[in-house]
């Protein structure tokens, strides 16, 4: 199928228009997936994110939506988020429209697994305590 939108940018992402996006008549299936920060990582409590990304980030991100679009033949959309982040915060956002739920379902879990491989962004976590570190890398 198709890319119909892939990004990188600082703002809040809005999935309902990535939604929009991607559905056609066609469809009976939307699939969409939101990273959201958590207050716990490893055990540990984590209370702000700061993700930073490589200059060629965003034309990763199309390219990687593009080869599972080519691979699953689903429609697809992906916006990744960086900049200072809290608990709660969207982080991720990908979606899958298809005609049937298990192609939608797989392709946007594969989408998800492959920008966390391939997408060069990285995720600095912070405490409470004042602490913070690199995550992933």
């Amino acid at each position: 199928m198709t890319v119909v939108h892939a990004d990188v940018t600082e703002t809040p992402i809005d999935a309902d228009t990535l939604e929009a996006l991607v559905l056609s008549s066609t469809d009976g299936a939307l699939v969409t997936f939101r990273g959201v920060v958590r207050e716990l990582d490893g055990g540990r409590e984590v209370n702000a994110l700061d993700y930073s990304s490589h200059p060629d980030a965003a034309r990763i991100l199309r390219e990687t939506c593009e080869s599972v679009a080519a691979e699953t033949g689903v429609t697809l959309a992906a916006v990744h988020r960086v900049g200072a982040l809290t608990v709660g915060d969207v982080a991720l956002v990908a979606v899958a429209a298809s005609p049937h739920r298990g192609d939608a379902f797989a392709a946007c879990q594969l989408l998800v697994d492959r920008i966390k491989v391939e997408v060069p962004i990285w995720k600095k976590q912070h405490y409470p305590d004042g602490e913070s570190d690199w995550v992933g890398l």
